[in-house]
């Protein structure tokens, strides 16, 4: 495997790199591109891009990042006035590429309507961590809890009415519970319960439940609600379960917390493998499909099912017109990665 093979790029690795010539391993290409190069580059307004970024900045404890000048860099984009120049005199773009186009897809923070009490139509619980689970290794399946593993615990954080709702909320990782009681929760991830995700639409392909261009979020949930028995059984093909937490000191302007600990940023924000990708790191993005996409995001997240160089999460924002985006989005496209200029002798995947 790539993070087996390399440790890290010495003086020779870099001259491949910058030789644009393809990087050893698994089918990685790693090729320097000039900003002018990049689809799109010149149309896209960065403001928002380099506020994003200067927002988790000092949060990346990537050693390749912190080797190569990061905190130099930090330091400049909290005081940078032009963006466009910030990124190019600190940046090189790199491509990165598989055998396989990289495949885009979205993801988004739900806002459900809920209560702290169960009653009425709100019987379907979300889950804080297992207080007697120390979080390594497997704990219990999606089908024993929902056979009743975790009642009588007293770790309900907020009961919804919908369960395929509560799917769709572990699957997201976060969202925003209008209480009837008043208010808004907003569930952030606490901890999973160590089980692999495994794709329901994939499966559904695979037995013929839909055809391959009808697995969206909307029409697996339409088949599930239109089908309560065995749709039950179908979502615990997932066995995968996630646990939250109530997340305070939040604005309602901010998106949900990503796995650096800063709120995300709709449309600027991308969850990566960060074994290819370091956190922090500018990403371009050049996605095809019906609503092409070509703009600046950040590494800030990651995902159970973003793995390798040739997958990649992109942040829509909160609520249903998001939802919408996020669901339909499962495009090809390019991606680029800028690292500073110092890294490119240190870049290879961590192991």
């Amino acid at each position: 495997m790539f993070a087996g093979c390399l440790q890290r790029l010495g003086a020779l690795g870099a001259a491949v790199l910058l030789m644009g010539q393809p990087s050893l391993g698994n089918g990685l290409i790693s090729e320097r591109v000039a900003f002018e190069d990049l689809p799109g580059w010149h149309a896209d307004s960065l403001d928002t891009a380099l506020s994003t970024f200067h927002r988790s900045c000092e949060r990346s404890k990537d050693r390749r990042l912190q080797q190569a000048g990061w905190a130099e860099i930090c330091a400049n984009a909290a005081k940078a006035d032009d963006a466009r120049a910030f990124f190019e005199d600190h940046f090189q773009p790199v491509k990165l590429s598989t055998k396989k186009p990289v495949l885009f897809t979205g993801y988004y923070e739900p806002e459900l309507v809920g209560s702290r009490q169960r009653g009425g139509q709100f019987q379907h619980p979300i889950y804080r961590k297992p207080t007697d689970w120390g979080g390594k290794g497997k704990w219990r399946s999606r089908a024993e809890i929902d056979a009743g593993a975790m009642t009588g615990k007293g770790l309900e954080l907020a009961w919804l009415a919908d369960p395929v709702e509560v799917f769709f909320l572990h699957i997201q990782g976060s969202g925003r519970i209008r209480l009837t009681e008043g208010g808004v929760l907003r569930a952030g991830f606490s901890a999973s319960n160590g089980h692999q995700y495994r794709s329901v639409g994939t499966e559904m392909i695979r037995r013929g439940l839909l055809a391959k261009h009808q697995a969206s979020a909307g029409k697996i949930k339409k088949w599930v609600r239109d089908n309560p028995v065995s749709g039950r059984a179908m979502l615990q093909h997932n066995p995968r379960y996630i646990f939250f937490r109530e997340v305070t000191n939040l604005s309602d302007a901010a998106g949900p917390i990503g796995a650096m600990s800063v709120p995300l940023s709709s449309m600027r924000s991308v969850a990566v493998d960060p074994k290819y990708i370091p956190l922090g790191s500018p990403v371009w993005v050049s996605k095809q499909g019906d609503t092409p996409l070509q703009r600046l995001m950040i590494a800030q997240d990651v995902g159970a099912a973003i793995k390798g160089p040739h997958r990649a999460d992109i942040f829509y924002g909160s609520g249903k017109g998001a939802g919408d985006s996020a669901g339909r989005t499962k495009n090809p496209g390019e991606i680029y990665v800028l690292l500073p200029k110092q890294a490119l002798a240190t870049f290879a995947p961590r192991n």
